[in-house]
């Protein structure tokens, strides 16, 4: 396994920053412990400083003689189990006396500026802490009380303390380490079903999903992630798929009559009207082709678009009249009488784009299938505090049989048909998608040879 894997990585970053939090708790504990122990040997040598001050006499007669009799006969008495270390000099620092314990060894006196501190020093290699305090008659300093004891213990003690901190820190980092590892592999093992189960999936096996852990933590949101990616791109694929099978399918037929047409045409010489006759059915066919394409691009784009980002005013008198301008040639060369009735200014919030495509896709169909010298009304209300937008033709109809199939993509009424109106089918596939995507209410009521009511109720 590489040593650099992921649960190692993490468990490595864990010991360090752990590391680091127990180096600072060593180095407190040690620095606690040391305080301590150097406080309370501070604590027993001022007690021996206060101790011997009471025993001692000044005796001026004899140059400030330091008279210790009484401490000498205690001291005798204690000289096995004291571990404390005397010292009298007089006003001129010669040797008074000593505790027995000293024997020959003698403890050093410092400089005055070193009076009533303590001193870390030596007696004979063994490391001592004294403290040298001036004693005085009258203001005068007339000698000096020493007093020192070991440091042998302290020093075995933070010894041995060092050398288990030491010790220990390794160890501890070590048995970190595994647990850490152990817990991380554990921690990461959504992880390695990910990569399972993503190493299963390609352009042939779009469906596999992540299994989504019970815990919706950061590994649920990446699964969770991956899976809406893996959604997206399998939507995108079928539209791609459906686009190019609807493609391939309908524009075989326009193909073929423009092919069939040229053929004809080039068979035998023609007169102008022929040829201009024939170019011309075939550029209406191009057109057409033109319209199916875009419509089915259209179509593509938005099949499974959950939703659009565009929010902005939309003024629906204003795309209603132009879209109507639009169709103005079409709708005189039918003699086609449109009323509008618009009470007051409607203005929506969504996507101008989208409802211009819905509403002029609705126009376009009221405007085909009317008949000459027909009326359409469109009519713009609130209802419900709702706006409400109803196109109305008096045109062909569609028949009950038809009216729950003029949804699906390509589909074409019999009525229709049969009238041989040019047409996609993909109209009111379109309205149909893009009012979902908007959340628009689209509503169709139809009867055949009376005419269509279509209804759009806006959010």
């Amino acid at each position: 396994m590489n040593a650099f894997s992921f649960r190692n990585r993490i468990a490595f970053y864990y010991l360090v920053s752990t590391a680091l939090l127990i180096a600072i708790v060593f180095f407190a504990i040690y620095q606690i412990v040391s305080f301590s122990v150097y406080n309370h040997i501070n604590t027993d040598i001022e007690v021996e400083v206060e101790k011997h001050l009471e025993e001692i006499e000044i005796d001026q007669n004899n140059t400030y003689l330091i008279q210790v009799d009484q401490w000498r006969d205690r001291e005798h008495n204690a000289v096995d189990v004291n571990p404390v270390f005397i010292q009298f000099l007089d006003v001129n620092d010669e040797l008074i006396d000593k505790s027995p314990n000293l024997k020959n060894l003698n403890l050093k006196l410092y400089t005055e500026d070193r009076d009533n501190q303590f001193v870390d020093t030596y007696l004979n290699t063994k490391p001592i802490r004294q403290i040298q305090v001036p004693l005085f008659d009258k203001e005068q300093i007339v000698g000096y009380l020493i007093v020192a004891m070991s440091l042998d213990d302290a020093a075995m003690v933070l010894t041995n303390l060092r050398t288990i901190l030491l010790v220990s820190f390794p160890l501890i980092l070590l048995v970190l380490f595994l647990t850490a590892r152990f817990f991380a592999g554990r921690s990461i093992q959504p992880i390695n079903s990910i990569i399972a189960i993503s190493s299963q999936i390609s352009k042939d096996n779009l469906s596999s999903r992540i299994n989504l852990p019970p815990n919706k933590d950061e590994l649920y949101v990446l699964s969770k992630t991956i899976n809406d990616l893996l959604d997206r791109i399998e939507n995108a694929i079928d539209r791609e798929k459906q686009f190019t099978s609807d493609a391939s399918h309908e524009l075989r037929t326009p193909l073929a009559i423009i092919k069939g047409t040229l053929e004809v045409l080039v068979r035998k010489p023609r007169n102008q009207a022929e040829y201009e006759e024939k170019i011309n059915f075939c550029v209406k066919e191009v057109d057409r082709m033109n319209t199916l394409v875009d419509e089915l691009l259209l179509l593509a784009r938005f099949e499974n678009q959950k939703q659009t980002n565009k929010k902005e005013p939309v003024f629906l008198n204003a795309i209603v009249l132009d879209i109507l301008a639009r169709y103005s040639e079409k709708i005189n060369l039918k003699k086609i009488t449109v009323h509008t009735n618009f009470n007051e200014e409607y203005t929506i919030t969504s996507d101008v784009y989208l409802i211009s495509i819905i509403i002029s896709n609705l126009l376009s169909n009221a405007i085909k299938y009317s008949d000459e010298n027909g009326e359409i009304f469109v009519t713009l209300d609130k209802e419900n505090g709702h706006v409400i937008c109803k196109i109305v033709d008096e045109g062909m109809g569609i028949s009950n049989e038809d009216l729950n199939k003029i949804g699906n993509r390509f589909y074409r009424s019999q009525s229709v048909q049969h009238r041989e109106i040019k047409g996609t089918g993909l109209g009111l596939s379109i309205v149909n998608r893009l009012a979902d995507l908007l959340d628009i209410t689209f509503e169709i009521e139809s009867k055949l040879k009376q005419g269509t009511a279509v209804l759009l109720r806006f959010p």
